[in-house]
């Protein structure tokens, strides 16, 4: 049972430059409270540990056939096969693969655990003037944590940031903010049945935390990601601009091209069913949506 003082990640990415101002290292944390079609880290919309199968590495030799109780692993015609509805998240297989074909997405690590790796790039980040960012995911989920994480990282004068989709009870957010020097805050879509329908989430508590931080004593940055033939309109990006115009506190407002990066993540992680099928908008498009966002009022506007 996991406490303030005990979170879970899945990855720590170091010399990052695209989560905030300078050199930077990115925590990236397990769980997320909506589940967007483009998601392009789905290993993070689980709060709980999973297995990852890379089909590439695997020899099918058997091993996990001989390690797994419940028979989720299975040599058929020579190749190997997965029953994910069988697996019970026991991950004796994983121990069991010799080739690191199987492994476990997830970890648990104290608070004392990870500041000790992230304050090893502690020059870089005076350096480049860049920080700490914990990102998902999403971290609000683990507040209790990731305010002890801040908190550690401001006694040493770290900078830090926080990425959120803000949709978490406003608690979630006085937990940590005291320690947050920056927040990127992702706002999808504004229209509410289309929110729903693309993330499996109600965007009126997003919306209704973004109005609430940008009266907070805190630097914002608003990402959105593009996504051709869902918010790429000229309504959605009119509807995003007239929240935009009335905000305070807004560095800037980066526009995200959807890439498919994350694509092969999926039938890994024995969700195939929920692979993306979209396409990456042209430059001309995102370039368009900037401009249409900036003639209506909206400042640093950046692609």
């Amino acid at each position: 049972m996991r406490n303030g003082s005990i979170g879970i990640i899945t990855n720590i990415q170091r010399f990052s430059l695209d989560d905030g101002p300078g050199i930077r290292t990115t925590v990236f944390l397990k769980g997320c409270s909506l589940a967007c079609r483009w998601c392009h880290n789905p290993e993070t919309i689980s709060g709980k540990k999973q297995i990852q199968y890379l089909a590439e590495s695997c020899k099918n030799c058997g091993s996990c056939v001989a390690a797994c109780k419940r028979g989720a692993h299975q040599i058929e015609n020579g190749r190997h096969a997965i029953q994910w509805d069988m697996c019970t998240g026991k991950f004796d297989c994983t121990g069991a693969c010799f080739y690191g074909a199987l492994s476990v997405i997830g970890r648990e690590i104290t608070v004392e655990a990870l500041c000790e790796q992230l304050i090893r790039d502690e020059a870089f980040y005076d350096h480049s003037e860049g920080g700490v960012t914990l990102s998902g995911g999403e971290p609000l989920l683990q507040s209790d944590f990731c305010a002890a994480v801040l908190r550690r990282l401001k006694e040493l004068n770290i900078h830090t940031a926080l990425d959120t989709a803000g949709n978490v009870p406003w608690v979630k957010f006085e937990t940590l903010l005291p320690w947050v020097d920056l927040v990127l805050f992702d706002i999808k879509i504004i229209d509410p049945d289309l929110h729903r329908k693309m993330t499996g989430g109600n965007n009126h508590l997003i919306l209704e935390n973004f109005e609430r931080l940008c009266r907070e004593n805190v630097a914002i940055r608003v990402r959105t990601p593009i996504i051709e033939g869902v918010n790429d309109g000229e309504t959605e990006t009119d509807r995003r601009t007239d929240v935009l115009i009335k905000a305070e506190n807004i560095q800037k407002t980066e526009l995200l091209p959807y890439h498919s990066y994350g694509v092969g993540k999926y039938a890994a992680l024995g969700m195939s069913e929920k692979t993306p099928a979209f396409k990456t908008p042209s430059p001309e498009k995102m370039q368009a949506i900037a401009s249409r966002m900036r003639n209506r009022g909206v400042a640093n506007v950046v692609v």
